[in-house]
């Protein structure tokens, strides 16, 4: 279907498809509302299933800028966000101690 890698969506249009059935799921939306206090907004996922389908089909520009802003964006994002915590070098001096060990009663 496509001559060469330029020519092809970063992901399947499938991809996309499943991404927003998942986001409009009644399980992701419970663990957001419960994680964040809010739904969900799967407009994104949606929007670019349809570019993506745009760009299958008639090749426009248009939908493939919006379709790569839209990862490039999507990447971004996830690389915004610290770790919870500092990874370690090494493991502590007492690792090996029982909890509670250490501490006089």
């Amino acid at each position: 279907m496509f001559q060469d890698e330029a020519d092809k969506p970063p992901r399947t249009c499938e991809d996309y498809w499943s991404e927003w059935k998942h986001c409009k799921g009644i399980r992701n939306l419970f663990h957001n509302y419960y994680t964040y206090g809010e739904a969900p907004s799967c407009e994104q996922w949606k929007i670019d299933y349809g570019n993506c389908r745009k760009w299958e089909k008639s090749k426009s520009p248009d939908a493939k800028e919006s379709l790569c802003k839209s990862e490039r964006a999507r990447i971004l994002e996830k690389q915004k966000y610290d770790p919870v915590w500092q990874l370690r070098k090494s493991p502590p001096r007492d690792w090996y101690l029982p909890l509670g060990q250490d501490k006089p009663k």
